[in-house]
């Protein structure tokens, strides 16, 4: 199959999770056990599918590199067991490590918390040529401390206003649109997990003795904040998805379909910037020929 189709089958596969304006969203309208047009006998197909797209992913890497024009920046947001880790880990596994850099954001430390909501994330971008990945980032501002206000005092903010998530989201908004114009591409991605498939995974975690130490207790406790988190995930969507920094919703109850999509949703991006390796002035061309010659004639 040429590039060209490859492209336009992965544009199809992915365009129904791709939310550029999010005022009429609803996340009841994405079903998390969702697989497209494909079933579970496709499964290995798709398997294969992520391995060739990781080869496309290696050889854009090194051109968005070589361009030195963009950095992308990738935010995966999810509740616990959807599936962050190992989306990052299959669709990476190909990339240059030394392009790419993985940053995980938890509690905030106090040094942190010395600074406004933005700042341990932005300090943290990617260069231009890399890819940055944020495995939770400052969208938990807008996540965990909506569902959990009472956090807000370990932040010391001058005064708490009644239209606080409001504020953040335009400000983060803003903020996206300044990376796009100076070259940040801002992809996100929402791994839509339902609640039964994340109660599986975490039996899984403490029936196999490989896994315990994947879970801890507080995640439980989340679980009894699943419809306030899932409403905290629709409005952050609702307010903060856009054309220059799009939220991809992503069914994350099979992961084989999951990974895939991530990384189709990568490679469509990497594809319209039009990435090239740059050329060599006549200067530069007469310096390698020259070098050629010298090392011929040794």
């Amino acid at each position: 199959m040429s590039t060209d189709k490859q492209l336009d089958r992965i544009r199809k596969i992915i365009k129904p999770y791709c939310i550029t304006d999010g005022k009429s969203f609803k996340l009841k309208n994405i079903d998390p056990d969702d697989t497209g047009d494909f079933d579970k006998d496709d499964k290995e197909n798709f398997k294969l599918a992520l391995e060739d797209g990781i080869k496309m992913l290696r050889e854009l890497q090194e051109k968005l590199y070589a361009d030195d024009k963009f950095g992308i920046l990738l935010i995966f947001q999810a509740m616990d067991a959807a599936g962050k880790d190992g989306a990052i880990k299959h669709v990476f596994s190909g990339v240059n490590p030394q392009g790419c850099q993985v940053f995980s954001f938890k509690s905030p430390s106090p040094e942190e918390l010395d600074h406004d909501f933005m700042w341990r994330c932005l300090k943290n971008l990617p260069e231009r040529g890399r890819f940055g990945i944020f495995n939770r980032s400052y969208y938990e501002e807008v996540l965990v401390v909506k569902v959990h206000p009472e956090y807000l005092g370990n932040q010391r903010l001058p005064k708490t206003e009644n239209n606080l998530w409001k504020k953040r989201y335009q400000d983060i908004s803003q903020i996206e649109q300044y990376l796009y114009h100076n070259g940040i591409i801002v992809l996100k991605f929402f791994l839509h997990v339902s609640k039964k498939e994340q109660k599986k995974r975490f039996l899984e975690r403490l029936d196999k003795p490989e896994k315990n130490w994947k879970f801890s207790t507080a995640d439980v406790k989340e679980r009894q904040h699943w419809d306030d988190y899932m409403d905290a995930y629709e409005d952050m969507i609702r307010n903060t998805a856009s054309e220059y920094a799009p939220w991809y919703v992503i069914p994350a109850d099979n992961k084989w379909y999951t990974r895939a999509i991530v990384a189709g949703a990568i490679i469509e991006k990497l594809s319209e910037l039009d990435l090239k390796f740059p050329k060599l002035d006549q200067k530069k061309l007469d310096d390698l020929k020259a070098a050629r010659e010298a090392l011929l004639n040794e």
